[in-house]
Formats: C-alpha cells, sequence, structure tokens
C-alpha cells in the first residue's frame, strides 16, 4: 500500500513554471503526441512550464501518467464532460472550480479546430486538475503544519494501488467521477458536511434568514412584534420543523405572542448552536442565531476541509475522539459514537493542540507532576516573589530528581528559571489532586493527557475552556471502562473499588486504542440535525483563508 508521502511526491512538484508558445498553425494529429512528449520532457528536466496562463501543479507526476499512456493523449470529449461535471460538483465538498483550470478547459474543449498545441494544453491541464482533486479530496487542500506545528496525522494509506495507475487506470477507465469516491472521505460526518452545506447554499440562493432586532430577552408566553421575525427565522433554518411546529403565517397578533411551539423550536436552535437550553431569545442566541448564513456556509466549508484531513483516520474498531471546539470526548466503535461525555480543554492562550496518538494505560488515583509549562507560568513566579505559601495551597511536595523529599525553605527560588529547575514538584493523590480519581495516558510530546478533575462545576460551563492543555473529563471512570476493554475484571464496580482503596495503580491497556484530538466547529447531531460551535481559538478564519488561497504543497512530504 502506498503511504501518504509516496502520493504527495508524485502527484506534486515545486518546480517552477515555463509558458508555452503559441503555434503559428494546425498541426497535423500526429504531431499532438510528440508535442506532448516534448512539453512533458521539460517537465521532467525541471524546466519551468505554465499552460493558458496557468500553473501545472501535479507536474511530477504528469511524465510517468503519460508513460503509462505512451504518451497518447487520454481526454476526448466524454472524459472531458465527465471532468467538467466533476468540477462542478467540487462545489459540494466546499472546493473551488476556479483551482483546478475550470476556464481555460471550458475555453479549449469547446474550440472547433484546435491546434495541436491548443490539445496539448488541454491535455495537460486536464490531467493535472483531476491530480489535484485526487489529492484534495484524500488530504485536503491546506498544509495543516502550516497552521499547527502539531499536526501529525499525514502517515495512511489509501488504496493498494500506485497512485500515478490510479489516475491513469481512472481516466481510461472513464471512471473520473466514480473513481472520486475512492478517494473523498466515506465518513457519515463528511457525507452530513456535504449535504449541510447544499442546504444551506439554497437557503442562501433564496436570500438567507432575517436579522432579529435587539432588545429584552424574550421569554415563552410574551408578545412582541420581535417574535413574528423570530419565528420566520427558525423555520428557514428549519429548527421549527424539527420539532413538528407549523411555520405557516397566521393573524397578526397570534405571531406575535411566544408560544409552546416557538419555544421547543427555539430550544432545538439553541441545541444546535451549543448554548444554554432555556427556550429564552437572550443575547447569546441571539447573536448566535444572527450571524449571517454565508458565514455559516464558509464554517460548513472549514470543516469539510478538516474531514478531507483526518477523517481517514476513523476506521473500523476502537477509538477515542476529543472534540476541542465542542469540549466532548467520545468513544467510537466502527465509526460510530457510543459513549460521550463533557470535556473541559486548553485556555485559548494554553490551547489544546491537534493531534493522534494511542492510550497505553490508565493510572488509578494519580500522582500529579507538575509539567514545565505550568511550573514555568504559574508557580515559579509565586516561589520567586518569595510566597512559598503556593506550595501548601496546592498540597505541593519538592523533590530532587531522585523522588527524595526536599525542605523547600532552604531553596532560593529567585536563581532559578523553568529551563534550570533542579526539582520537581509534585501532588499526592487524593480527592483534592489536579486529576482526581483517574489519568488516561496516551504517549505524547505535549505531556496533555484525559483526567478526572475535582472542578466539577466547570462542566456546567458552555465555553468549557478553563485547563492549561489536558482535557479534563466529566465521567473518567467510565471512559477508562471502556478503554481497558476487560469487563470481566474492569467494571464500574472494580474501577470504583480500586478508587476507594487510595492505591496508585497503572492499568495496562491490553491493545492500545488510536485516540484523535480534532477540532470541529460544525458537525451533525445524533439526530441528524447540524450542529454549529463557537470557534474559542480562533482557528475558523485563518483556514478559510488558506482554502480560499491558491495551493501550496508547503510542508508535506514530497521525493
Amino acid at each position: 500500500m502506498f503511504r501518504g508521502a509516496l502520493l504527495c511526491a508524485v502527484l506534486l512538484a515545486s518546480h517552477p513554471l515555463q509558458a508555452l508558445t503559441p503555434a503559428p498553425s494546425l498541426a497535423p494529429p500526429d504531431a499532438v503526441g510528440e508535442l506532448l512528449r516534448e512539453r512533458l520532457d521539460a517537465l521532467g528536466a525541471g524546466q519551468p512550464v505554465t499552460v493558458e496562463g496557468e500553473t501545472l501543479i501535479a507536474a511530477r507526476s504528469l511524465g510517468k501518467l503519460y508513460e503509462l499512456n505512451a504518451y497518447r493523449p487520454y481526454w476526448d470529449a466524454t472524459r472531458l464532460q465527465s471532468l467538467v461535471q466533476l468540477l462542478a460538483d467540487i462545489e459540494d465538498d466546499g472546493l473551488r472550480p476556479s483551482d483546478y483550470h475550470l476556464a481555460p478547459l471550458q475555453r479549449l474543449r469547446t474550440l472547433p479546430k484546435p491546434t495541436a498545441l491548443e490539445r496539448v494544453a488541454l491535455e495537460l491541464l486536464a490531467s493535472d486538475a483531476y491530480a489535484l482533486i485526487v489529492y484534495h479530496l484524500y488530504f485536503g487542500k491546506v498544509d495543516p503544519v502550516s497552521l499547527d506545528s502539531n499536526w501529525n496525522f499525514d502517515t495512511r494509506d489509501i488504496r493498494d494501488v500506485d497512485p500515478v495507475r490510479f489516475v491513469h487506470e481512472a481516466i481510461r477507465g472513464n471512471r473520473i467521477r466514480s473513481s472520486i469516491e475512492l478517494v473523498r472521505p466515506s465518513h457519515w460526518m463528511y457525507q452530513a458536511g456535504r449535504e449541510a452545506l447544499a442546504a444551506y447554499r439554497q437557503i442562501a440562493a433564496l436570500g438567507g434568514w432575517p436579522t432579529i432586532p435587539g432588545g429584552p430577552t424574550l421569554k415563552p408566553g410574551m408578545s412582541d412584534a420581535r417574535v413574528i421575525v423570530l419565528r420566520r427565522r427558525l423555520a428557514i433554518s428549519g429548527d421549527l420543523a424539527a420539532v413538528g411546529a407549523s411555520s405557516t403565517p397566521r393573524d397578526s397578533r397570534a405571531d406575535e405572542f411566544f408560544d409552546p411551539q416557538l419555544e421547543s423550536a427555539l430550544r432545538h436552535a439553541q441545541r444546535r448552536h451549543r448554548l444554554a437550553v432555556d427556550g429564552s431569545l437572550g443575547p447569546a442566541t441571539l447573536q448566535a442565531l444572527n450571524v449571517p448564513v454565508e458565514q455559516r456556509i464558509a464554517q460548513l466549508r472549514v470543516n469539510l476541509e478538516r474531514g478531507r484531513q483526518v477523517l481517514h483516520e476513523i476506521k473500523e474498531g476502537d477509538l477515542v475522539v476529543v472534540d476541542i471546539a465542542g469540549f466532548e470526548v467520545h468513544f467510537v466503535r466502527d465509526r460510530k459514537r457510543i459513549w460521550q461525555s463533557r470535556a473541559v480543554v486548553g485556555q485559548p492562550f494554553r490551547e489544546t493542540p491537534v493531534f493522534k496518538a494511542s492510550i497505553n494505560n490508565v493510572v488509578i488515583n494519580p500522582t500529579w507532576t507538575v509539567p514545565p509549562g505550568i511550573l514555568e507560568k504559574d508557580i515559579l513566579p509565586a516561589l520567586r516573589r518569595g510566597d512559598r505559601s503556593i506550595l501548601a495551597r496546592k498540597n505541593l511536595q519538592v523533590l530532587d530528581r531522585n523522588g527524595a523529599p526536599v525542605n523547600a525553605a532552604a531553596i532560593d527560588f529567585s536563581r532559578y528559571t523553568g529551563r534550570n529547575f533542579p526539582y520537581l514538584l509534585r501532588q499526592a493523590a487524593g480527592p483534592s489532586n489536579a486529576l482526581g480519581a483517574v489519568k488516561i495516558n496516551f504517549p505524547n510530546p505535549h505531556l496533555v493527557y484525559l483526567h478526572d478533575t475535582p472542578s466539577k462545576s466547570l462542566f456546567d460551563e458552555n465555553n468549557r475552556t478553563f485547563s492549561s492543555g489536558c482535557i479534563r473529563t466529566e465521567r473518567p471512570l467510565e471512559l477508562a471502562e471502556w478503554v481497558l476493554g476487560d469487563p470481566a475484571r474492569w467494571n464500574a464496580s472494580s474501577l470504583q473499588s480500586a478508587v476507594d482503596s487510595g492505591e496508585t495503580r497503572t492499568l495496562r491497556v491490553a491493545k492500545p486504542v488510536p485516540v484523535l484530538l480534532i477540532y470541529w466547529t460544525a458537525d451533525r447531531d445524533d439526530d441528524g440535525s447540524i450542529v454549529f460551535k463557537a470557534d474559542p481559538y480562533g482557528r475558523d478564519a485563518r483556514e478559510l483563508a488558506a482554502l480560499d488561497s491558491p495551493f501550496k504543497l508547503g510542508k508535506r512530504p514530497r521525493l
């Protein structure tokens, strides 16, 4: 099976480009092959080539591709029609047809008597466009490393076939469109995103939804002219229909009444937007409902791109998914969510990183050793000021590197920074321990993990960005039971007994469970409704800008 690195290397090249010069006159058909070979030889030699003013991105693959076809043209009228239809459909994936040479392809394929040079230009542009679509649907268009240096998802297989041969056989067999289903993510979440994007674009085409005027909080039982606008807004987004309420206009006085059906629809909308579900139109709900449909479309496009980047990682078997923007943890089996819990994630200035790892052990009654980041930012500043009481307040013991206790009163903390601090600060296991009763470990360079917490009240907050990067989980013993996968030995009762013993012990996970820490701001609920979440780390705008910029290979693997 070929690796992601090989696909990148074969499909993409970093050569600069050279313009094709115009042909003086029509050339005989047999001149097409020779001219095609000449241009491909230039690519193979690293000479710059442009076609119709367009950049050839998959330059390195083109020579190998046409070598498989004995330098004969691929693209007849039927295949070109399939490609153009695919380019039109690519908008359903949140991608832009203009990124795949659509305008020059449309012009060249409709020429009544193309020259040999124009036929070669058509060949190269069509093959380049198709190779790029294959690449972008499988890996995503945006280089995720350019947005997040923690990214480590790019090591995956696609199919048991060489990528150039995959493209060759798809074109030769006129499977231009059907072969795309082999590289587009097959996960239900991606399909739901495509469907939602189409639906919201339809809403935009019909004029979008109205802006609800500001004012005092609207509550059930009240009568107000703004209720008419609220009812129309919820009808357009499908929230009224979702609860079986009618959106048929009534007399104006009845429409101004905030009735129980409208309350149910508003509660449905609040759940979809991950707001406090109180059935009242307060400031937060008003702000969410007044987000323009165009912004929701952009949000869906960004999350489809994230799906292309990570959903191929979600395979059969067990998996833990940390939904950072949704403040949730899911246990997934055979691509279905079978358990979920609320979570607390990193603060915006101490973000929970996006990456993948494997859970290999569970610690009952863990101790907590202060990690370098918290030591540098939270603990040492107080100690350097002479405030040793912070050690008592946080129940921290000072240890040397061998684990032996050290008298903190004898230490001149002003001499140390996080880099040269020669001690460990450790919190003993117990009810007040920062990690609570259980820690779920997955080795990673970021020193983050899933864990319990004594601060249970934070799970009731809507915006749960309170940690220093680790993921606090509301029901961690339940998650530990799923991860350990040994209910005869480790079930709810036996795990609680282990906690009650007060003993610190490490339980090995017999079969390590993959864990994905991902960032979704649009999702699908279990009832099929599209979910929009906040963007706590402000990532959407950056990724949207990258998605709408010219494609760059960036730091992705290449030969």
